[in-house]
């Protein structure tokens, strides 16, 4: 009978947007403890696809715990700290009882208050605990991680998601895992090497269904098939909208070989990526602009994407832009969904039917011109909760296969229907809007505040998209931002950058 290995897991996931003012404390974040967190299986998380591929592999997991909160402004260091004392108390004895392999699920674009690479910190200390120094350590990433030199020093195999929107997490999750149990039975001396060149893409830019990330991830399949020490090759777009000397774009690779052995793929792949550079780098027209062209009795639903009030890039999801237009060119049937636990609470006390005053959106970002003042028609209120529709879907890599939007509302002003959530929701499942009676097929437009991670399931129903520039912290032009830890020169920033290969 083959040896069971016992591999202790923990994840601590979060993607941090350092440009807005909220601080993610660790009351944001949903964390599961001990044997909670097995019960993960089946939710369709990264965690459930550790989960799945350690029973196939006979591992006899030991859980700590698994905390995650959505994108939103920096870490607090006391959450930070939180997470590691609650880590290390489990840890210690586990580690104490023998453990074979930790594996690890992490976002990889994290930043606290003080540190510009939590991750890699993380990493520093669980080596320095005792019996963990020398023990395989594996993880998986998500596709926008900022993937810094500590990270790849100190793990032996992180492995990125490969698709945007990220419908491939649990896959990825459990690569990695299959990857670890391969190793421990083969006896495998594995590490990673990276190479990054100065390149920083807005998340619009990389989208694997289009260039440059599509041609990224074939050249690392292709990579990964012509050299088999290559065990993974990972392709991370980065996270541009932290803050830190890591964020940009990154290659890196699992290597079961000397060192070096991955530096000539890494450097091509980095060649390809800066060849392409110009693809990642995208505007949009202003969306008064777009929605003035926009033909009444159209069949629709025509999406307004609105990149700069990106939820699941961190932004508070309560930006008037698109509102404003619709309700300027008084476009019926029209639908956005706003983030404003004031409007919703403001309504507790208003009958379904009633039309009131109301001061909806615009306090989540200071280059917004504000709340829009409009007499709004209460149609419905709900506790907020749904199930996706898609299991695989980006949402689900993030929360798992039921999501909280906290009370909601649901209203009408003129020919525009806003939805009123209390917790910002990225709109990646259209589950969101069903389950508050709202069809989205019924919609001439809907504005969508996202980038490339609703397109899984929008774009099915959708007759036409357009990207439109409105105000907003998740601006595609990095340009307006006031960067302070960002390694310069970086392309598009600098233009005269020229091409490097900065490798660990």
């Amino acid at each position: 009978m083959s040896r069971r290995y016992r591999i202790l897991t923990a994840g601590f996931f979060h993607e941090t947007h350092t440009f807005v003012d909220d601080v993610t404390g660790w009351a944001d974040f949903d964390t599961a403890r001990d044997e909670a967190v097995l019960r993960k299986r089946g939710d369709g998380s990264p965690t459930d696809g550790f989960l799945e591929e350690a029973e196939r592999q006979g591992f006899d997991v030991v859980p700590t715990l698994d905390a995650r909160a959505t994108p939103s402004g920096t870490v607090a260091d006391a959450a930070f700290e939180a997470f590691w004392a609650e880590f290390e108390r489990r840890a210690r004895p586990a580690l104490a009882a023998g453990i074979d392999g930790i594996f690890l699920i992490l976002h990889g674009a994290m930043a606290t208050q003080s540190l510009t690479d939590p991750e890699g910190e993380l990493l520093r200390r669980l080596r320095a605990l005792p019996g963990a120094a020398a023990l395989p350590v594996f993880g998986v990433l998500d596709l926008h991680a900022n993937v810094s030199a500590a990270m790849c020093r100190l793990a032996n195999g992180l492995v990125t998601y490969r698709e945007n929107p990220h419908t491939d997490a649990r896959q990825a999750a459990a690569r990695a895992t299959a990857l670890l149990g391969r190793c421990l039975r083969e006896g495998l001396a594995v590490h990673m090497e990276r190479c990054r060149p100065p390149l920083v893409w807005a998340p619009p830019g990389t989208g694997t269904a289009t260039d440059p990330m599509r041609a990224l991830r074939s050249f690392a399949t292709a990579a990964e098939a012509a050299n088999p020490a290559l065990l993974a090759f990972n392709v991370a777009a980065g996270f541009s909208f932290a803050d830190t000397p890591d964020t940009g774009v990154s290659l890196s690779a699992v290597v079961a070989g000397p060192a070096g052995t991955a530096a000539e793929a890494l450097r091509a792949g980095a060649e390809l990526a800066w060849r392409l550079r110009e693809a990642g780098e995208i505007r949009y027209p202003d969306v008064a602009e777009v929605v003035a062209r926009l033909e009444p009795g159209a069949p629709g639903p025509v999406l307004l994407v609105e990149p700069a009030d990106n939820i699941g890039a961190g932004a508070p999801g309560d930006g008037t832009g698109i509102l404003r237009a619709l309700l300027a060119r008084r476009v019926e049937r029209s639908l956005v969904v706003i983030n404003d636990p004031a409007a919703v609470t403001a309504l507790a006390d208003t009958a379904i039917g009633e039309t009131r005053d109301l001061a909806i959106g615009g306090r989540g970002f200071r280059g917004d011109p504000g709340p829009v003042n409009l007499a709004a028609r209460l149609v419905s209120r709900s506790a907020g909760g749904f199930d996706l529709e898609d299991r695989h879907s980006h949402l689900a890599s993030m929360v798992g296969v039921h999501c909280e939007m906290g009370p909601c509302a649901v209203v009408v002003a003129g020919g525009t229907t806003v939805l009123l959530t209390s917790r910002k929701t990225p709109p990646f499942d259209l589950g969101q809007l069903r389950s508050q009676g709202i069809e989205p097929r019924d919609f001439a437009v809907i504005g969508v505040k996202a980038a490339v991670a609703h397109r899984r399931a929008y774009d099915p129903i959708a007759t036409a998209s357009h990207f439109v520039d409105t105000p907003g912290p998740c601006s595609s032009d990095l340009r307006r931002f006031p960067w302070r830890q960002l390694g310069r020169p970086v392309w598009p920033l600098d233009p005269a950058t020229e091409f490097s290969c900065l490798t660990s």
